[in-house]
């Protein structure tokens, strides 16, 4: 059988992320690796999981529903949970403003379901997410830069207007309202990614797209953004739960794509979470804001110390990446090669996270996981690789 005369078209448009390569890397202790955007696994609470778990399973009745099929919108305590906690970033909604998804990469394919139909365009920033390409991707959407929303007509923007991945900018108030406006006034809906906005570690925290929106449209079901939120960063990825904060009309369609695809998220991993961020969710963030600052001040230090006047970084105040641009005739995955092979550093290259697969001259590094000397030791290495003029 001649299998790739089988596959639908949408398959030409999809790639092997460069970063679930990367992350072999990790094995390797040899290699001082800024390339997986993940978090640090020591910094789980894998002891208050154990503790909810048993909590759950010894409790006849709790067991039953954790084991058993649930809604698709998902378990109703940790919405009401995530509708409070949109309520702390200034969003007045309720649980029938959210569905739970298996990790906010679920959340991206889930809303290219149900807005692309093949050759939509979409509007995002350029560099932006790579999973977010991929999962658009998947829907055969084209692109066109965010700065044309009032020339391109497009079905919906994406933003990450906090600490963006790869970037880690964030959006300032004033473009935030700018956005808002431009998108209403051109009928764009915006899908805003909040995937790092518990990992804020200098400044004040902003209002979010949605909750700008549903100030500006008198209410979220009048808003017209989408907001996409995810435990991965701030408790632990494997248990793979995200979730979407939007209009009534938005979250009823969504739940029925949930409903065709794999009818909820695990009821048990939903009650486990509810368990784990009802009792430590503001004191276990604050400890990982705290560890994550002091690798990022470690990089951006020694960026400082060690880096040619020829290359510029971003400052980020939050999240989990510096983005750096290197002299225009360096090819960043050339270099990865050579780091890979003779410094026995890794990093991303920064054509991944274009759709026309430009800016070849950048990178992407993550400051999670390396404490701050091997860190240091890490920058240095790859500062000697790069030319002084």
């Amino acid at each position: 059988m001649e299998w790739s005369s089988h596959f639908s078209a949408r398959m030409a448009r999809m790639r092997a992320s460069e970063i679930r390569e990367l992350l072999k890397l990790l094995d390797r202790p040899d290699v001082i690796s800024f390339a997986g955007g993940i978090p640090d696994p020591a910094l789980f609470p894998a002891e208050e999981l154990a503790a909810a778990s048993q909590r759950i399973l010894s409790d006849p009745a709790r067991a039953r529903a954790a084991l058993q099929y649930s809604v698709s919108e998902g378990y109703l305590p940790l919405r009401q949970w995530i509708a409070d906690y949109m309520g702390r970033r200034g969003l007045s909604c309720t649980a029938d403003h959210v569905v739970i998804t298996n990790g906010s990469q679920q959340a991206l394919d889930f809303l290219g379901k149900l807005f692309i139909t093949p050759g939509d365009t979409i509007l995002t920033a350029s560099p932006t997410y790579l999973g977010a390409l991929q999962a658009f991707n998947a829907y055969e959407a084209d692109y066109a830069s965010l700065s044309e929303i009032a020339q391109v007509k497009a079905k919906f923007a994406y933003v990450m207007p906090d600490f963006e991945n790869p970037t880690g900018t964030s959006l300032t108030l004033a473009e935030r309202e700018v956005l808002i406006e431009a998108s209403a006034a051109h009928s764009v809906p915006l899908v805003e990614d909040n995937a790092y906005d518990a990992l804020r570690y200098d400044g004040e925290a902003l209002p979010s797209l949605i909750a700008l929106a549903a100030q500006r449209a008198g209410g979220i079901d009048r808003a017209h953004v989408i907001s996409c939120g995810t435990f991965s960063k701030s408790i632990a990825p494997a248990l793979r739960l995200g979730w979407i904060v939007a209009p009534r009309p938005v979250i009823e369609k969504l739940v029925l794509i949930n409903q065709a695809s794999d009818l909820h998220v695990s009821t048990f991993t939903q009650m486990l979470m509810y368990d784990i961020v009802s009792r430590i969710f503001d004191a276990h963030t604050s400890k990982i804001r705290e560890v994550y600052k002091k690798r990022r001040d470690a990089m951006l230090a020694a960026l400082e110390k060690y880096m040619p006047d020829s290359v510029s970084w971003t400052r980020p105040e939050g999240g989990m990446f510096v983005w750096l641009t290197l002299p225009s005739g360096i090819d960043a995955a050339v270099l990865l090669q050579r780091a890979i092979e003779s410094a026995h550093v890794a990093f991303v290259p920064g054509a991944a996270f274009y759709p026309d697969r430009a800016g070849r001259n950048t990178l992407r590094m993550s400051f999670a996981l390396n404490e701050p000397d091997r860190a240091a030791e890490g920058v240095r290495r790859l500062a000697g690789l790069i030319p002084k003029s």
